[in-house]
């Protein structure tokens, strides 16, 4: 299911997903049957689950953006994914591992929705036990998805033991400190 001409698709969708199937098709260098067939296909499969507007949240008037990473209590899973799925100013959330259990990127119009938001609402859930709160000073790029193809091949370094905290930088660079 997955060949060359699927991965140019999705290329060419993650680019524009309103191209319509003879521009897909001409562009991916495939008939338009076969694009529409292809995109189908990709659809049942659950790889392309959907189509969607990106948008500047900042020009919407969400200029402000915070990672929150949540330790839950294990028992209440469930209990408080229910609860942050009812938040509409959570992006989104991602499961951990290391300190906390999720992180949650929220955005809202001021500091102070964001103060009201992570302290009086997500902090006030009963199944957090701990917060961190990191307010994004500015969003560099975003990118909708990640092919396979996308990702350099990358020589393998040895990583000592307990520096998952941290990266070593180039010991030939001098200390700031």
């Amino acid at each position: 299911m997955i060949d060359e001409i699927a991965y140019d698709i999705l290329r060419v969708l993650r680019r524009n997903g309103r191209i319509s199937i003879a521009a897909l098709a001409q562009e991916v260098g495939i008939s338009r049957a076969s694009a529409y067939s292809r995109v189908e296909a990709l659809t049942r499969a659950g790889i392309i689950t959907g189509f969607t507007a990106e948008v500047d949240t900042a020009r919407l008037g969400l200029g402000v953006s915070a990672l929150v990473f949540c330790t839950v209590q294990p028992q209440q899973w469930m209990s408080f994914l229910r609860a942050i799925d009812e938040l509409p100013d959570i992006e989104s959330a991602r499961v951990t591992t290391g300190e906390h259990d999720v992180m949650l990127i929220v955005r809202s119009v001021d500091m102070e929705s964001i103060q009201s938001l992570v302290i009086g609402t997500i902090a006030a859930l009963p199944e957090v036990t701990k917060l961190e709160t990191v307010i994004v000073l500015g969003e560099v790029f975003r990118r909708s998805y990640v092919l396979p193809g996308d990702i350099p091949r990358r020589e393998p370094i040895s990583v000592e033991s307990g520096l998952m905290r941290f990266t070593r930088t180039d010991q030939s660079r001098q200390s700031r400190v």
